[in-house]
């Protein structure tokens, strides 16, 4: 077997892409996308009749240009986890504008309306996660989603503060950035690479699989943004991995054998005190976490810009009685 077909044995692989094609190919259980991974996507051709129909959806009625965008990007990324779910079997990943990571009403209000989109489209709400970053404010629209059945997949998450206070608020997922907090200590040590048997991303999904399952939360871990194969490994038996079709290829045509590196049983060993996460206590172990302050403010900043890049993208594709270049100077 191959080290993927190992990996499936003890974790969930989900497909870290918005490449329909790709997902076809890995046949993933779970899927996700974010604006970085839909502005890649809607580049390919193949995919054009995705955008023009999230177009001409945005294009009915009497609204005002900001709200016909919006219209236009909540339709393409449900046109595209649409045609991921005509695929795999499992659940897609569909994220919230980052501009709303502080603003807890505006991401109820986003993800009720993308919900609404899918069912719109005969999908059922327990196949879609809501995505938003792992903000303070954006844990609290989580708690406030999933008491309504709207599952959700809290991303950006660097921090050990973070995901207690997801796990307390009882979301249904969380998505730790590996690669990212790796990037991080490249850079602040000066180095070339880490060992994945010292890599700071990998010790930090570990410690919060292990909290997790210590004291029996339910929320889910999924391993995320993985810069080698060797990550993938140290974090066998995972909830979940979400890896890249590069990736995703390397470890499929990878042989030998694959241990199982975590499990709830390892937990249960362990001696882990359980937290009290309040507010201030979240934003004052967060700010004391320059890695994870720095990553999440990055990364808020990065979707929010693919985002842009994305409606600069299709405005190429939108009717001129639009007036899209004034917005366009705006971005």
């Amino acid at each position: 077997m191959s080290i993927l077909d190992q990996l499936r044995d003890m974790t969930v692989v989900v497909a870290d892409t918005g490449d329909i094609q790709s997902i076809e190919k890995y046949r993933p259980r779970d899927a996700t996308t974010n604006p970085s991974l839909l502005y890649k996507a809607a580049q390919i051709p193949k995919y054009n009749s995705l955008l023009r129909d999230a177009i001409a959806f945005a294009g009915q009625g009497d609204m005002a240009v900001p709200e016909r965008i919006d219209a236009c990007m909540d339709k393409l990324a449900v046109n595209f986890g649409t045609e991921i779910l005509k695929i795999i079997p499992g659940r897609v990943s569909t994220e919230v504008d980052a501009r709303l990571s502080f603003d807890t009403q505006g991401t109820i209000a986003k993800a009720r309306r993308l919900i609404a989109l899918y069912e719109s489209a005969g999908v059922n709400r327990s196949r879609i996660l809501i995505k938003t970053a792992s903000t303070w404010e954006g844990i609290r629209a989580a708690e406030q989603l999933e008491k309504e059945g709207i599952h959700c997949n809290l991303t950006l998450l660097f921090s050990f503060a973070q995901a207690v206070a997801c796990a307390d608020a009882g979301v249904t997922l969380i998505s730790p950035f590996v690669g990212r907090i790796h990037d991080w200590y490249l850079q602040k040590r000066g180095v070339d690479a880490i060992d994945p048997e010292e890599d700071p991303g990998i010790s930090s999904v570990v410690r919060i699989y292990n909290y997790y399952k210590k004291h029996g939360y339910a929320t889910e871990v999924m391993g995320a943004s993985f810069r080698n194969s060797g990550e993938i490994r140290c974090l066998a038996g995972c909830d979940l991995l979400t890896i890249s079709p590069q990736l995703l290829a390397e470890l499929d045509g990878q042989d030998g054998s694959l241990p199982r590196r975590l499990s709830p049983e390892i937990a249960q060993t362990q001696t882990i005190a359980k937290l009290d996460m309040d507010e201030k206590t979240f934003r004052w172990q967060l700010n004391e976490d320059a890695m994870a302050t720095e990553k999440l403010a990055e990364g808020i900043r990065m979707f929010a810009a693919d985002l842009n890049k994305l409606i600069v993208y299709m405005a190429d594709f939108m009717p001129e009685d639009w007036e899209m270049a004034a917005f366009l100077e705006q971005l």
